[in-house]
């Protein structure tokens, strides 16, 4: 019997309706998914799985609020963006205002994609994360499970970063697009200089 998700924390309390409390953002990403897309890291997650790419996001304090409308405005400002990926941190915590722009960014003709360590099952339960029945509505595509160190793969053939996860295609336009990988690597140099480093099995460093 698969674990029941645990409660929600305290801290998604603090986040204003309409908002999105993130840790990081990248357009016109190349390795995040199919096509270009914009990339959402959220904030916050409650595995703390042992060699976690991203441990900067398990804290569910405020890190960086941004609206929903405003993101969706950034995001289509783009026009190489196709679609959007979110990760995370756990990106089913923040299920409500990642639906709603979901919607804005679909009703605009991109397509939608997002990490999770809960497994498509657990989503689809009664004890999943509030509002994440609306969220998986709007997804082209989902990989879920959690990492798990000891089953890693670090393959140029594999879209997914440990063998108990898998990619699930709800759109059938997306299906012949699953040519990512899980160890390519990408370098975004900001205009002040900062850089930030994604793709590496979902990483992401900022410098």
């Amino acid at each position: 019997m698969e674990p029941k998700p645990t409660n929600p924390p305290q801290e998604l309390t603090e986040i204003p309706s309409g908002y999105l409390n993130i840790m990081g953002y990248v357009d016109e990403s190349e390795v995040n998914g199919p096509g270009c897309r914009a990339v959402v890291w959220v904030q916050g997650c409650l595995r703390e799985c042992p060699g976690c790419f991203n441990p900067e996001s398990w804290s569910f304090e405020i890190n960086q609020l941004i609206s929903v409308d405003t993101l969706a405005e950034k995001i289509l400002s783009k026009p190489r963006n196709t679609g959007v990926t979110f990760s995370g941190g756990e990106p089913f915590w923040q299920a409500s205002a990642l639906a709603s722009l979901a919607r804005k960014l679909k009703a605009a003709g991109l397509n939608v994609m997002s990490f999770t360590g809960f497994t498509l099952k657990q989503l689809q339960s009664e004890s999943a994360p509030p509002d994440s029945q609306a969220l998986l509505e709007q997804l082209d595509i989902l990989i879920d499970g959690p990492f798990v160190e000891s089953l890693a793969i670090n393959s140029p053939n594999s879209p997914v970063s440990s063998r108990n996860q898998r990619v699930h295609v709800f759109n059938p336009a997306l299906a012949d697009q699953i040519t990512w990988a899980s160890d390519q690597m990408e370098v975004h140099i900001l205009k002040d200089g900062s850089r930030i480093v994604t793709g590496y099995r979902g990483w992401l460093e900022l410098k």
